[in-house]
């Protein structure tokens, strides 16, 4: 859970949210806000300081030390809760691998790609669903106890693979049919949706995901600086 928080501020860091000299509120103040134990909080903003990216000032508080580019697996992580921020957490719905779907952009060097759908909260919130195809030349299969909540460090720690950059297509949606329950809005109800084409380090296109989400509980952020 603290590495969980400490992503998180790490993205509002990078976001912009979170800036240099900032004071933080205090300790018992920002883990009540979070929902976690003050020794919890403790262990986060450690994590912090290790990074760099924290000061923390006898008596006085502690203060964000932002960096130029701070490394987070949640630095491409758009959606945010309507009041903002927000710790991101996944749901597997299915993982599978198949073949590519002839309407996503061409990608990957394989016919065949994994298929992983998700149902994505915010700070508990239900906020979204994913569908994310990753290139089938990176690895053989996924299994669903293989992935984290955050599939960049997956990619990262188990198959070597860094997205690099990333680009985002914003439009509407149609909820597709398999979207589940929980999730609120019916299949076919039109919603924001995002495209997102992910490139790995090296340069070649290794994912293509969609996104729906509520706009009633999220809103996709891009501060530019």
């Amino acid at each position: 859970m603290y590495l969980q928080i400490a992503e998180t501020l790490v993205r509002d860091i990078s976001a912009g949210r979170l800036i240099d000299g900032e004071k933080l509120p205090p300790e018992r103040d920002m883990a009540a806000d979070l929902g976690i134990a003050v020794g919890t909080l403790r262990k986060t903003l450690a994590e912090l300081q290790t990074r760099g990216l924290l000061e923390r000032v006898q008596g006085s508080g502690n203060y964000i030390r932002a960096m130029t580019d701070p490394q987070s697996v949640y630095a491409m992580f758009r959606l945010e809760l309507i009041t903002g921020g927000g710790l991101p957490t996944a749901q597997i719905l299915e993982v599978g691998r198949y073949p590519k779907p002839d309407d996503l952009p061409p990608f990957g060097a394989s016919q065949e790609g994994h298929r992983i759908r998700r149902l994505r909260r915010i700070a508990g919130k239900i906020a979204a669903i994913e569908e994310i195809w990753l290139d089938g030349s990176y690895v053989e299969t996924i299994a669903r106890e293989d992935l984290s909540e955050s599939l960049y460090l997956y990619y990262r720690t188990r198959l070597g693979l860094w997205i690099a950059k990333a680009e985002d297509h914003i439009d509407l949606g149609r909820v597709p049919e398999w979207a589940p329950e929980t999730f609120g809005p019916k299949p076919g109800t039109i919603l924001p949706h995002v495209l997102r084409v992910s490139h790995a380090h090296d340069g070649k296109t290794a994912e293509v995901s969609h996104t729906w989400y509520d706009h009633s509980v999220a809103r996709y952020v891009s501060r530019l600086r």
